[in-house]
């Protein structure tokens, strides 16, 4: 993609709305000079934002809206009264319609999902759309998908997460062949429930391009960096995501603490400082904000609803490079490709 990269925002999504998305393009816009924006909200609320951010304003276009999904709405209820004229649903549309290239919103994601479901609808060769995240590993990221989309997955759905997550890694980590694996009770072939061992068979057997199956993987090696892609189903995947989040702020706590301890503890501290800045900023979880939706005839980011400008700004610039990158034509590919890959398997194994 050689033209500009056109970001449609839902001003009012997350807990603070407008007071953190204008900021957060604001920063994108300093890091990606050619991104456009198409924003919608209340012209009340965001008006005297871009006031304040000149360069911002300058190359936005701003659409009202008088109707905003609060973060506690069900879905069906978001979609009986916000389809076709809330902010959400209009940032939405703007990509269905050609008029931005990737929508980002931190609203509800319940919501977000149902309204990109109904909307944009999914690819035709999968059956149910997933949130896929960077995870931060000692060895950089990986990405971990599903983590909240869906409950429960039988094994042809893991082999779609599979293709996908291996889309993705190609172009956030721009590798011709990123590694994929099942996340599952034990690494041997023999542990785990039918349809996780299922997929890892068709994954194994049909040798697909553009992947390298690893095979299975445990709970320690997401932080590891053992693959670059983890497959699970969003139950589990969502229950990983929130007790790493969890745990992070744990050890962030106890380090506070045993500093303030003792008057050696603080000198300590003085001298370690830098060391504890790299930690924090390894640590921090502003950086990896931004679940992608997988599975979608466009690119949806979910931006995490608590965040502030920094975070928001790390989900938009992803939603950027997705769309710069072409995450579309690469998921279609990969998915052609397994769909063309087990179809030759079916054929061998009947021709037995």
């Amino acid at each position: 993609m050689t033209r500009p990269v056109t970001i449609a925002l839902d001003a009012m999504g997350g807990d603070h709305g407008p007071a953190i998305v204008i900021p957060g393009a604001a920063l994108t816009l300093e890091r990606r000079p050619d991104a456009r924006f198409v924003i919608f909200g209340d012209e009340a609320q965001v008006k005297p934002l871009l006031a304040a951010h000149p360069k911002l304003n300058a190359v936005t276009t701003f659409h009202h809206t008088e109707v905003s999904v609060k973060m506690d709405d069900k879905p069906s209820q978001a979609l009986r009264y916000g389809r076709y004229k809330s902010s959400m649903w209009r940032a939405i549309d703007a990509t269905k319609t050609g008029e931005a290239d990737v929508t980002v919103s931190a609203g509800n994601t319940g919501a977000l999902m149902a309204m990109s479901k109904f909307c944009l609808k999914s690819m035709p060769e999968v059956d149910r759309p997933a949130i896929a995240c960077l995870w931060p590993t000692v060895r950089g990221e990986s990405i971990v998908l599903d983590v909240g989309a869906t409950i429960g997955a039988d094994a042809r759905h893991l082999v779609d997460l599979a293709v996908m997550g291996a889309a993705m890694a190609r172009v956030v980590f721009d590798l011709d062949r990123p590694t994929v694996g099942l996340l599952n009770v034990g690494v041997e072939e023999i542990k785990g429930v039918e349809a996780v061992k299922e997929a890892g068979r068709i994954l194994r057997e049909s040798n697909l391009p553009h992947m390298t199956y690893h095979g299975f993987v445990e709970g320690d090696d997401l932080g590891k960096g053992t693959v670059d892609v983890v497959v699970t189903e969003g139950f589990t995947g969502n229950i990983a995501l929130k007790t790493a989040e969890g745990t992070a702020r744990q050890i962030g706590e106890y380090l506070r603490a045993a500093m303030s301890r003792s008057l050696m503890a603080k000198i300590g501290y003085v001298f370690a400082r830098g060391a504890f800045a790299a930690l924090k900023d390894k640590m921090d979880p502003r950086k990896v904000n931004g679940g992608v939706f997988l599975g979608l005839e466009g690119i949806v980011i979910k931006s995490h609803g608590g965040t502030d400008a920094v975070g928001f700004a790390s989900a938009t610039e992803l939603g950027y490079e997705m769309a710069r990158e072409n995450l579309m034509a690469k998921v279609r590919e990969m998915v052609a490709a397994s769909a063309r890959a087990e179809a030759a398997a079916l054929q061998a194994t009947n021709a037995e």
